[in-house]
């Protein structure tokens, strides 16, 4: 019989191990408070859905539903789809519970594109964002703007900046679609190989396109921003007046027209500059008042967002934010007489709210002491043969300079909490 098959994970996903963790710990957090701040509230959809809910939602003509979605039909023979992005799903699931309005939620969720593997970009990645239901009023698409822009702020990131666009609605956007077609057909041969012959079928889709070629046809297309009605108008300037009294830097740009066909009117994009690549998105989203209607709810407007947490702690990388050494532990229990004190003491630590680990297996004096070391805990907390007639348990300092002391067990909690004091998180 032969050796069994060393299985890795699949091309274009990655595992992420303790301590490197931490850092998405410590990010997830971070964005659980600052929209929590807003009214924002957790919501948790399946991971697949039926594959109408994107075919309706994103667009069937839209590149993530007929190149990189990732379909299937199970068991019972139902059509199905694993999740690409999270505002369809979070669309449905509105439609299908009818909370009450306005409705406001985030999610972190992992989605699945097949596409090729690059820095910051994997067939299975994870978003954070937000979805907010129920309003039309532009000050709310400042709320979420500057949501975005306060949490990038969160975690330390200071060079990124802001794109803004309007994608207009139904009552302007089909002439301007008109428009902009009949201005690429004339410089149709100056498209990239893909645009040159599918242009008419999506006109939009060759302004977001990145290909040199389509970048340079289209520098004197016209502005989507100066053919808007007279509402899509009023909500733009709303959106961007309110983020200039927010303080909010921002730049408009006519090519932003985002990758999903539900967009209408605001959509936005950041960009993390310190990638300085052209892939260096580093979130976005936009209003999608038709989103809802289309997947066979009653008319509801919505605005929201999503990040990829690769590309952001990349992006911190980038500018040496957030470097993640996480928490940290308190305390390590050393117990030379069995192990058994050592269950007890950690159980006692852990119940006053510290972190604290210990070794097994009944190792030695000294490898535990090693142990204790390599776990980066500010302190040892040992218990041999005298400690434990005293009664007693004695504290190391593994960080710093201080003295080690003995400590009565009623008291050692507090003594480990203030030995720690400042410590807990450094590197060993």
């Amino acid at each position: 019989m032969g050796s069994p098959p060393r299985f890795q994970a699949p091309t274009g996903t990655l595992d992420v191990l303790p301590p490197a963790s931490a850092r998405w710990e410590e990010l997830l957090a971070l964005f659980a408070i600052t929209v929590g701040r807003a009214g924002y509230g957790l919501v948790i959809n399946p991971m697949f859905e039926d594959i109408g809910v994107f075919l309706r939602g994103i667009g069937e003509g839209s590149e993530v539903v007929t190149k990189e979605m990732y379909e299937f039909r199970d068991k019972g023979d139902r059509h199905l789809a694993l999740r690409p992005e999270g505002t369809a799903s979070v669309a449905r699931a509105f439609i299908q519970h009818r909370p009450a309005l306005p409705f406001k939620a985030w999610y972190a969720t992992p989605a699945f594109r097949y596409e090729r593997p690059q820095a910051g970009r994997y067939r299975q990645h994870h978003q954070i964002g937000l979805e907010a239901f129920g309003v039309e009023d532009p000050e709310l698409d400042v709320e979420v703007v500057s949501l975005a822009s306060d949490f990038y702020r969160a975690v330390g990131l200071r060079q990124v900046s802001l794109k803004i666009n309007s994608m207009g609605d139904e009552q302007c956007r089909p002439a301007y679609v008109e428009l902009l077609r009949a201005f690429l057909a004339e410089r149709a041969d100056q498209l990239c190989d893909e645009h040159r012959t599918k242009f008419e079928i999506n006109p939009l889709r060759v302004l977001d396109c990145k290909r040199a070629e389509c970048i340079a046809a289209t520098e004197r297309a016209p502005a989507i921003t100066d053919h808007l009605c007279e509402a899509c108008r009023a909500h733009y300037g709303a959106v961007l007046s309110g983020l200039d009294d927010l303080g909010v830097a921002y730049s408009p740009e006519f090519r932003l027209v985002r990758g999903f066909d539900y967009y209408t009117r605001t959509t936005f994009e950041f960009a993390a500059e310190a990638l300085g690549t052209a892939q260096n998105a580093a979130g976005g989203g936009g209003r999608y008042d038709g989103l809802v209607e289309s997947l066979g709810g009653p008319p509801t407007p919505g605005i929201g967002f999503g990040m990829g947490i690769e590309r952001l702690l990349m992006a911190c990388d980038a500018e040496g934010a957030m470097a993640g050494s996480g928490p940290g532990l308190d305390a390590f229990v050393i117990d030379v007489m069995g192990g058994r004190r050592a269950t007890l003491i950690a159980h006692e630590l852990r119940a006053a709210g510290l972190r604290v680990d210990r070794a097994f297996d009944g190792r030695s004096m000294k490898s535990q002491m090693k142990a204790a070391d390599r776990s980066g805990a500010v302190v040892a907390v040992i218990i041999g043969e005298e400690e434990a007639a005293a009664g007693v348990a004695t504290l190391r300092p593994l960080r710093g300079d201080e003295e080690q002391v003995k400590v009565p067990r009623a008291e050692l909690a507090d003594a480990v909490r203030r030995m720690g004091a400042g410590k807990t998180g450094e590197k060993p």
